[in-house]
């Protein structure tokens, strides 16, 4: 009896030595090592590399890998600009040079592109494999945000690919556990827009007209889009007449667009057109939930007539 035991226990031993570490066991790992040496530290490209040969199909293996190569070929340093903004951000430092000119001071984020380029594919098989995961999606396109900085092309061939995808296709789309609603993508969207803009350089106001024209394209009257053709058009192209024609038309399907009617107001200073002023501080009196603003609106009025 003795040496049936003794053989089981052997037997069980041998079975514990050779067992094939399980996926969850690999996310536990990794979860405890990259919060003790961070996403890119010692020993975790080791052991990602060990998940994916067990595991290659593994989502969480897959973003574990896109975490390491983003991380790892990122560098930031400080580096001297001309504009007075960089990337929607302004400078962490200002200088005189010997001229008496600003000299401006931004961190910039630098890539190195093989790197890079692993940890899309990494993403890209992820997506492929729960396509209905709308924070792979979002991953891919603010990263390449991030890498193409003031020429979002790749970007916005993504985020207009992503528009077609949802308005072709419905998919069940799910930000974890939570339902992510239609309201909740095109709220999404409108961040995305948001981004572009504040980046400003003439590729990212062509990018932020272009997803806004799609995004139009499965719904005419969305007027936060409308809105931003107008935006485009005044900020951009300093083209007044048809911005106000954009906001025209915004105001026409929503009476109470703040939006609409405070870009209005800056439309018609830069215009000179009073009468058009005097209109749209009417309407801000009467849509603006600030306070201040609202005091500022009346004090304007009173003071044009």
């Amino acid at each position: 009896m003795k040496r049936i035991i003794t053989v089981a226990l052997s037997l069980g031993i041998a079975a514990t030595l050779f067992a094939q570490t399980s996926a969850q066991d690999y996310l536990s790992r990794y979860n405890l090592l990259v919060g003790k040496v961070g996403l890119d530290g010692l020993g975790v490209e080791t052991l990602v590399n060990k998940w994916e040969a067990d595991y290659p199909d593994d989502v969480d293996m897959l973003c574990a890998k896109y975490n390491y190569y983003l991380t790892k070929c990122q560098k930031s340093e400080v580096v001297a600009k001309s504009q007075e903004r960089y990337l929607g951000a302004n400078p962490i430092l200002t200088l005189k040079d010997s001229t008496g000119a600003d000299v401006r001071y931004f961190t910039e984020t630098f890539f190195e592109d093989e790197m890079f380029g692993v940890a899309s594919q990494a993403l890209d098989k992820a997506i492929r494999l729960r396509p209905d995961d709308i924070n792979l999606r979002f991953a891919k396109i603010t990263s390449l945000l991030a890498y193409e900085k003031e020429s979002p092309d790749m970007a916005t061939q993504a985020l207009r690919s992503l528009i077609d995808y949802h308005g072709n296709t419905h998919p069940s789309w799910k930000m974890g556990e939570e339902v992510f609603t239609d309201d909740d993508f095109r709220a999404a969207m409108m961040e995305y827009c948001y981004t572009l803009f504040r980046i400003a350089s003439p590729a990212a106001f062509e990018s932020f007209k272009s997803i806004s024209e799609k995004m139009l394209t499965y719904n005419p009257k969305d007027t936060e889009f409308i809105n931003n053709l107008g935006s485009y058009y005044l900020a951009y192209k300093k083209d007044y007449k048809t911005a106000q024609k954009y906001y025209a038309k915004t105001l026409k399907l929503d009476p109470d667009n703040y939006g609409a009617i405070r870009n209005g107001v800056i439309l018609a200073r830069k215009t000179g057109n009073t009468k058009l002023e005097k209109k749209y501080l009417q309407q801000l009196m009467r849509v603006s939930t600030d306070e201040v603003e609202k005091a500022s609106a009346k004090i304007r009025l009173e003071a044009m007539k």
